[in-house]
């Protein structure tokens, strides 16, 4: 049995346990919500071991695929910062990064010299060319068991979810 196996027979099991203790818990939802840390914390986990031979971090990579994303190749700090969950110190410190790299530039706004601008360099667009081929198998791996159908009301399930998420932050309506 696989690691991520084991921990979700744990999980099962603990929170059969936890329900029998507080019936009134919303184990349904509770299983989802820790389903999903499981999974996300093994993606993340498959994510760097593929990015460490570049010398990356999940941040960096994030950042670098937002921008070679990007009809432009370009964003701000404060769109990245937004885009990647990342404060605006550590997007200095991931901008610094693949500038030192020279796989991105920072600059000025050629609209507003106030407002910087952060934009992929060719040898930025090449790198992402090369890297990430190489991790397509293993992506088409993890979701070898998933029909199109599957992936479409996955998709479809997780939006959902974000907007439920979404909705944590807004303001109580009166």
């Amino acid at each position: 049995m696989t690691r991520l196996a084991q921990c979700i027979r744990m999980m099962d099991e603990g929170i059969d346990r936890v329900s029998q203790i507080l019936p009134q818990v919303p184990a349904i939802e509770a299983r989802l919500c820790r389903l999903m840390a499981m999974v996300g914390g093994s993606l993340e986990e498959e994510l760097e071991s593929k990015l460490k031979p570049h010398k990356l971090n999940h941040s960096e990579f994030l950042t670098l695929m937002i921008l070679y994303s990007r009809p432009d190749g370009s964003s701000t700090p404060g769109e990245l910062c937004e885009f990647t969950n990342e404060g605006a110190t550590n997007m200095t410190r991931i901008a610094n990064a693949l500038v030192r790299r020279g796989l991105i530039t920072r600059g000025t706004s050629e609209e507003d010299r106030r407002r910087v601008v952060i934009r992929i360099c060719p040898t930025g667009q090449q790198f992402v060319e090369q890297m990430l081929p190489p991790m397509f198998p293993r992506l088409l791996t993890m979701f070898a068991s998933f029909s199109e159908a599957d992936k479409r009301t996955f998709s479809r399930l997780l939006r959902k979810l974000a907007d439920g998420l979404d909705r944590l932050s807004e303001p109580p309506t009166p």
